[in-house]
């Protein structure tokens, strides 16, 4: 229990430093490319982020559990737009640009409700997986294109200004991005490892702790580097960050678990109840969006922070966890 502490604390320790070097070096980037916030999270934050959801997908599936591996990019998506988005709210009104609005959270909304016809028959096929990968490919190819294009028109308003010019080199920012993006696994991993050995010292069952601890546990970094760049008023960060997350889980965390290993679900992940909590939850974090005027007001973040406690009571008494 005492070792299972200190990775815990030394685990939540890194991931708060690995957030700060990831928010710093991504934005540094960002503004040295020309290119937006929102682009930096929704492309390199939010795919250095749900790391952790690709490395426990693909052993779930290995290991012939297509529940934890689904259950596992459900429980995560919940959790970044109900658990985090709701902290974050909280902490300061979250700002949500109007081109997000219109073009990336449709594009959640689109990503996440395509895995309901593909994982109607309790089977997600290499197929079914290759589709999921082609569409993921497809849009992080939109994603970068509309950045450059944006990038190439303000580049003679920008070029001659002398005073917009990061003070860190690209290399510099790149290696902040890198030790960020490391030391978020390292910290995610101690975390994680830590609370499911504390949660397995008092009782809890191996469903219970996958639905829950391990679930929020691969969001960690997530969470920490939108605490992060809230205190620092990076709302596009945060926003590109929970969005594109949800985007990767459902598109590439699924496809390349598929692709490694064909799996089975059971009913409540195709089309059953957990889907649709799933699909609830992303449609009440756009709704809270657009009636507070492109703005996720605190009284909207403690909506979304009890439907995730709801969540998790309602895991915690499911018979059938997986």
């Amino acid at each position: 229990m005492v070792w299972a502490t200190l990775f815990l604390s030394g685990g939540l320790l890194l991931l708060w430093r690995g957030a700060d070097f990831l928010v710093e070096g991504s934005v540094g980037l960002a503004e040295r490319l020309g290119v937006s916030h929102l682009v930096a999270g929704l492309t390199v934050v939010a795919m250095g982020t749900s790391a952790p959801e690709v490395a426990a997908a693909i052993v779930a599936t290995v290991t012939h559990k297509g529940d934890i591996a689904l259950g596992n990019v459900y429980g995560s998506n919940v959790a970044n737009l109900a658990m985090i988005g709701g902290i974050i709210a909280l902490m300061r009104p979250l700002k949500v640009g109007a081109t997000t609005l219109r073009r990336e959270i449709p594009a959640m909304l689109a990503s996440t409700l395509l895995l309901w016809p593909l994982l109607a028959d309790g089977v997600l096929s290499r197929s079914n997986a290759i589709l999921l990968l082609l569409v993921f490919t497809g849009l992080v190819f939109y994603t970068v294109r509309t950045a450059c294009i944006a990038a190439t028109a303000s580049w003679r308003e920008t070029v001659s200004d002398a005073t917009i010019a990061p003070p860190r080199t690209v290399g510099r920012d790149v290696l902040a991005i890198v030790l960020g993006l490391t030391t978020l696994a390292i910290g995610a991993k101690g975390t994680v490892g830590g609370a499911v050995a504390i949660g397995s010292r008092v009782g809890l069952s191996d469903a219970v702790i996958g639905s829950t601890i391990i679930a929020v546990g691969t969001s960690l970094p997530e969470l920490v580097t939108c605490v992060v760049a809230a205190i620092k008023e990076h709302h596009d960060i945060s926003v590109g960050n929970l969005v594109g997350s949800n985007i990767f889980n459902a598109l590439f965390v699924t496809g390349i678990a598929g692709m490694v290993h064909p799996f089975r679900v059971t009913s409540r992940f195709a089309g059953g109840m957990d889907f649709w909590i799933m699909i609830t939850v992303a449609g009440l974090f756009t709704a809270a969006a657009c009636l507070g005027g492109r703005v996720i007001r605190r009284s909207s973040g403690g909506v979304l922070l009890a439907v995730y406690i709801g969540y998790l009571f309602y895991l915690l008494r499911s018979t059938d966890p997986a």
